[in-house]
């Protein structure tokens, strides 16, 4: 009797798990996945450099900088905190091909990173940015071993460029830059 409710729930979770990956597949839009490599969002952000920036959604710009800094400097060491391993190896690795397969990311842009320590609110918005580029650009030197995702599982370098590069193109949907003009000083 076990064996027959392992498969019932196992058939359940299943269709649970395709039903709404396939949801969330059809509602994202596809981008062009040739942008999805670090030296491009290093272009994107010395180009938010001389721009003045405002944040749209619930965070400010300096804990967005830091949020997605800390992601990659995580991929680097160690995550603080995992998903479990069932999580990583179904949920986590179809959103993942998901995400890669349009070339394009979703996730709630107010979550911190499990585990990961409060963002200091009195940073800079430049320092964070800044902080950002670096860690960009470390991970882009970077010949070690990767940490497993928190949530994706063990990614290859390549496949955690694009992870890196999405979830920051996500966060950036909610950064604008706005001109002055004359009337405005």
């Amino acid at each position: 009797m076990k064996r027959r409710q392992f498969i019932k729930t196992s058939i359940a979770i299943g269709g649970t798990i395709a039903s709404v990956s396939g949801g969330a597949y059809l509602l994202i839009d596809e981008t062009n996945k040739f942008d999805l490599k670090i030296s491009s969002a290093l272009n994107k952000l010395e180009l938010l450099s001389d721009k003045n920036l405002v944040q749209t959604g619930k965070w400010e710009l300096y804990k967005i900088f830091t949020h997605c800094a800390q992601s990659v400097e995580y991929s680097m060491s160690k995550f603080p905190e995992h998903k479990s391993s069932f999580f990583k190896n179904t949920i986590g690795k179809l959103a993942f091909s998901l995400f890669s397969s349009k070339g394009k990311m979703t996730h709630s842009l107010s979550e911190p990173i499990p585990g990961s320590p409060l963002i200091d609110s009195t940073l800079d918005t430049t320092e964070a940015l800044n902080h950002l580029k670096k860690s960009l650009t470390d991970f882009d030197n970077y010949k070690g071993e990767l940490a497993p995702h928190f949530a994706y599982g063990e990614l290859t370098k390549s496949d955690y460029e694009i992870a890196h590069v999405m979830h920051l193109y996500n966060h950036l949907q909610e950064v604008k830059s706005i001109q002055f003009t004359q009337t405005d000083a």
